[in-house]
């Protein structure tokens, strides 16, 4: 059968011009000019916070409407919208009747039009409420929840008897098992208006066929392919095509098709991950959806985008979180090799009301994506015990854990968890694997702690997988420093944090998976931070994706094969020190730098190359590696300029406006807590200042109780660390506590 005829059947449209938009709740039955008088024309994909969700502060939440004429195909038995994407929940209508009401912003439903149509016509009216609530998730994360209808939409008409539109899925589904150089295909499909005699012709392009009849709307069948091509990741990601056709007699009445891969895969608790029985390390980052200006109203250029960049950087695995993400990225990451691990967006805050409500994204995501032969784990939820982790949410997670195990006995259950969660507690090994989101060097402690604390765990669970999920630094490029450090937004901060990492996780291969956290900055409403309201800015990219900060070329150096050098510290031009540092990222073993047309020295190395340029006037900075080079222009100055330090940076040198006192014999704010605490006045003292840092961030700080993993990393730190870390102390207070400590003999 030609690929033509498979389409005539089954008629798709996308519908993406024509919709009427209005900022407010309209009835059921409006038609379709009341709903464009109220608001405006617009085209999908759409969002009505692309604006204010990416302003800072509070975004409008709430319901908007959206409208549509509908002409039905006059061939087909029954008419179909599907919408791939509204955030979040969505009342679909026609004519005043409400059709379906959908729970859930960023996975794929239908709705069936067929007997609201009117003559083969009718007027489609969406409900999109974004509001808050206890019974849809997410409710409170780290990222924008932007309302609208931000997905494609399509009509898809179909004959009486036809594949399940129902689930939102493929209509078919293919469970490959590989035995050597064979592999058996199980395929299912279900079938809807089957009479007697229907029967589905099962297909493995170039390979097998088979046909079987429909018993109760349900096809199996079996296939084998006897030289099996594997699907080995960005070196060999080979697909299969499926076909699935339904015939009434002679007579084919419906067929659908999908790509697969062949592939067997392990993960290791010393190892890391296998793939197809090789070691095949998971490098790579997360990625959010959105864009600057559009928010997650997407085109297929900007996914393309994503995916380049990510294949830039020579990564071999993407987190697509915190939710369902388009098909279309899942089918990008099949044609590129890249592993992924999907998730629902059960996160942050644990939702007694939202139980039900998980179960049916989970449901979702795996129906509608357990053909894609780049996701190898379903994750459950990321840093859910925020606010606890009782008897309930254990509860929750074990029947999520079976439940994707009944849908899909392929793949492992995983959960992100919470840095501040016990390694001890039943959630870390309630699912198949696990990772932990570590901000070490960040939030709290300092990068080598990442070191320690994954070494700790290792050591005491030797049998037990562990991963990375998240970790990463926030950098705004406008601020740049000679002398970076935790806290201060600067590029270069981020950058020389990051190579800390790379090389941790170089030395640690048993490490099954890391995730950078992220691969882009992105819109977070309730963010003001780093001198940019609403954002998220520890992306190796710009929200926009134009800027490469310099710490995606640390990766690029780390991963990828494509030669390349990159200077970093381009956006440092002004620089007042009389010795400066200039530092290349490549991917070839020696560097060379040339000044002003003179090669001023050659290094070697792997990923990372430091110069010392005395800096006397205007500089052309050239680095090359054989036939590649790359170059900034640097220039002494008298004095950094101010645009280049975050005004309200919380790490300055409290030092250079104060010598405050160290008495011999007595504490100061130089030493650690743990030193500090060995007197039991030094303990009370710290009791008082640990509970002012933890209410400094609001309430999500109250309360919070630090694991002794943890705590054992906070005390390492001096005083003076701390309140760095914890940010806006007044020099005033540094100085009267210190005070207080002078007068606390050790």
């Amino acid at each position: 059968m030609t690929t033509e005829s498979v389409r005539s059947l089954r008629r798709e449209t996308v519908i993406l011009d024509g919709w009427a938009f209005a900022p407010t709740e309209l009835p059921l039955d409006s038609t379709w000019e009341q709903v464009a008088e109220a608001g405006a024309e617009v085209a999908l994909p759409h969002t009505w916070n692309a604006v204010d969700g990416q302003a800072g502060g509070e975004y409008r939440r709430g319901r908007s409407t959206y409208a549509r004429r509908i002409v039905a195909d006059a061939e087909s038995a029954e008419t179909w919208v599907e919408f791939e994407g509204v955030n979040s929940t969505a009342l679909v209508s026609m004519g005043g009747q409400l059709l379906r009401q959908h729970d859930g912003g960023y996975s794929t439903f239908r709705v069936c039009l067929t007997d609201a149509l009117v003559d083969g016509e009718g007027t489609l009216v969406v409900v999109v409420d974004n509001a808050a609530n206890e019974t849809v998730y997410p409710q409170q994360a780290d990222f924008t929840f932007y309302g609208g209808i931000y997905r494609d939409v399509r009509l898809i008409g179909v004959p009486a008897t036809h594949f399940d539109l129902a689930d939102g899925g493929p209509g078919l589904t293919v469970t490959p098992a590989l035995a050597g150089e064979r592999a058996d295909v199980a395929l299912t499909a279900g079938v809807v208006g089957a009479t007697e005699g229907a029967v589905v012709r099962f297909a493995i392009d170039g390979e097998s066929d088979v046909t079987v009849p429909v018993v109760d709307g349900v096809a199996l069948a079996a296939l084998t392919i006897d030289q099996v091509r594997r699907w080995h990741g960005v070196r060999d990601p080979h697909r299969y095509t499926a076909r699935a056709e339904v015939l009434v007699g002679d007579q084919l009445v419906d067929a659908v098709e999908l790509r697969f891969g062949c592939r067997e895969f392990s993960i290791d608790a010393q190892r890391g991950f296998l793939l197809n029985g090789e070691e095949y390390p998971l490098r790579g980052v997360s990625r959010h959806q959105d864009f600057e200006g559009v928010g997650n109203a997407i085109t297929e250029g900007m996914k393309q985008t994503d995916l380049a960049l990510i294949k830039e950087i020579g990564a071999t695995t993407v987190r697509l979180a915190h939710y369902q993400h388009d098909q279309r990225f899942y089918d990008l990451c099949d044609e590129a090799g890249l592993v992924v691990w999907a998730e629902i967006p059960q996160i942050t805050v644990f939702l007694p009301g939202a139980v039900a409500n998980a179960r049916d994204q989970l449901t979702e995501l795996i129906v509608q994506n357990r053909h894609h032969a780049s996701i190898v784990c379903w994750g459950l939820s990321n840093e859910i015990t925020l606010a606890g982790a009782g008897e309930d949410v254990q509860e929750a997670h074990r029947d999520l854990n079976d439940l994707a195990h009944e849908l899909d006995a392929t793949r492992p259950t995983v959960m992100a968890n919470l840095f501040l969660l016990e390694t001890d507690h039943p959630l870390v090994t309630l699912p198949d694997v696990m990772s932990y989101n570590l901000y070490f060097g960040w939030y709290v402690g300092e990068a080598p702690d990442n070191d320690t604390w994954l070494d700790d765990f290792h050591a005491a669970h030797p049998t037990t997988p562990i991963g990375l999920s998240e970790y990463g630094a926030d950098a705004n490029p406008r601020y740049q420093s000679a002398t970076p450090a935790k806290g201060d937004y600067t590029e270069t901060y981020q950058a020389l944090y990051h190579e800390h990492m790379v090389e941790m996780i170089e030395q640690r291969p048993w490490l099954w998976a890391t995730h950078v956290w992220n691969l882009a900055d992105f819109g977070s409403a309730g963010r003001d931070e780093g001198g940019v309201t609403g954002r998220n800015q520890k992306g190796l990219v710009s929200f926009d994706r134009s800027l490469k900060k310099d710490a995606f070329y640390v990766y690029k150096a780390a991963w990828s094969t494509e030669p390349f050098v990159h200077v970093a510290g381009r956006r440092r031009p002004d620089r007042a020190e009389p010795m400066t540092e200039v530092v290349v990222y490549s991917n070839q073993p020696a560097v060379t730098l040339v000044v002003d047309g003179v090669e001023h020295a050659t290094v070697t190395g792997e990923r990372v190359f430091r110069f010392q340029v005395p800096l006397t006037a205007e500089h052309q900075i050239t680095a090359r590696t054989g036939e590649l080079e790359d170059s900034i222009t640097i220039r002494k100055v008298e004095h950094a300029p101010d645009a280049e330090v975050m005004p309200t940076t919380t790490i300055s040198n409290w030092f250079d406006k104060a010598e405050l006192p160290t008495p011999e014999g007595f504490f100061s704010i130089h030493d650690t807590l743990a030193d500090i605490k060995k007197s039991e006045a030094g303990a009370q003292l710290l009791a008082s200042v640990m509970e002012a840092v933890a209410t400094s961030r609001g309430e999500v700080g109250r309360g919070v109780e630090i694991p002794p993993a943890m705590q054992a990393i906070v005390d390492r730190m001096s005083v003076e660390k701390l309140l760095q870390q914890a940010g806006g102390v007044p020099i005033e207070q540094v100085a009267a506590l210190n005070a207080q400590l002078n007068l606390v003999a050790k």
